[in-house]
């Protein structure tokens, strides 16, 4: 990528009003001139970044095609590249160990970039890994989002009941993004940052967020609509526990025998439970990572599913930390990709109308 600028910025006054922007932009510095490239982390973060960015700033993901955000490890002087740009937009969680080492670097040594923390303002509505979902009884409503997790003792670390709200970050689920509910608060806090480091630009940038986040909600929509006319609250995914804040904004559960590392192997136990589960609930379509499809065949363990079950069909669904050639092709960014690949899965998975 060639630069025609690089953004000078100042430490002065780079945090957001607190009426204006509920939420913690201690790193983000005003700018001086224009700024019009940076980095995002991840898949998602970088195509929330060039929506919000729109024609004023050029974001690169620096993540393969192919893989995941979260455990890669950059190759190369990442650090000096993103140095070179004006701006780095990243999650501030374990499971980017790699961008949060780079911003560290960044706020210690370089004052000409400016470092978002996408998760900033939302320490309050964050999970634990061990985040039970209960779907019975869940209210669908979007409009308690602030106040969810009030009284819900499990999303918080025990650290809550000594009159602490600070989660243990080791302890944190970081797939927020796949909630389109925090993911509007997650845009209004990149958009806020940008505006703050490049007040030149501050409206457009506002004016992008707005449009993105009416997307968002048209999605939430969808994923509304489509737990209302579910025939069951239950289904199976044949990969690591990825989607609780999904099930937790919309009162579903997703089984998998996996658990939450993409490292680990399912027991025979935890396989046998899953084949009960499926005999009982009569589930008839699995779902599956298409990261794990190599070659166009079912990964192995969707295939012992299907060959001791009555069930009959394999969707897949994406946790969308990255994104595959097939799909960049077809120039889906995130909004696409769950309502290309993820909302017909559930509605398979769940028997929905």
């Amino acid at each position: 990528m060639t630069l025609s600028r690089r953004a000078l910025v100042t430490r002065g006054a780079g945090a957001i009003a607190a009426g204006a922007f509920a939420g913690c932009l201690d790193d983000v510095r005003v700018s001086q001139t224009e700024i019009d490239a940076g980095y995002a982390a991840f898949f998602t973060l970088w195509d929330w970044a060039q929506q919000i960015g729109g024609n004023e700033i050029d974001f690169e993901n620096p993540v393969g095609t192919g893989q995941a955000g979260h455990g890669w490890s950059p190759g190369g002087d990442l650090t000096r590249e993103i140095a070179d740009t004006g701006v780095f937009v990243y999650f501030d969680t374990p499971e980017f160990s790699w961008a949060q080492d780079i911003a560290a670097t960044l706020e210690a040594d370089y004052d000409t970039v400016a470092v978002i923390d996408g998760l900033a303002g939302l320490d309050d509505q964050l999970l634990d890994w061990d985040h039970q979902v209960d779907a019975s009884g869940h209210d669908h409503g979007s409009e308690d989002t602030d106040n969810d997790d009030e009284n819900d003792t499990d999303s918080h670390d025990p650290e809550a009941e000594n009159g602490s709200n600070d989660h243990d970050e080791s302890s944190i689920d970081p797939h927020v993004w796949l909630d389109p509910v925090l993911a509007r608060e997650i845009v209004e806090t990149i958009s806020a940052g940008l505006a703050d480091a490049d007040p030149d630009n501050a409206q457009t940038y506002r004016d992008n967020a707005s449009a993105f986040a009416t997307d968002l909600e048209k999605l939430d929509e969808q994923f509304e609509a489509l737990i209302e006319t579910a025939d069951r609250t239950v289904a199976v995914f044949a990969g690591h526990d990825s989607f609780t804040y999904l099930q937790e904004r919309y009162g579903f559960e997703l089984h998998t025998p996996i658990g939450v590392s993409p490292q680990s192997e399912p027991s025979q136990g935890d396989i046998s439970a899953t084949i009960d589960l499926i005999e009982s609930e009569g589930i008839e379509t699995i779902l599956y990572s298409p990261f794990e499809d190599r070659d166009g065949q079912y990964p192995t363990l969707v295939n012992t599913i299907l060959r001791d079950t009555d069930a009959t069909d394999a969707m897949p669904i994406t946790h969308l930390s990255g994104t595959l050639a097939k799909w960049q092709q077809k120039d889906w960014g995130y909004v696409d990709q769950m309502q290309e690949i993820n909302v017909p899965a559930f509605r398979e998975a769940l028997d929905a109308q």
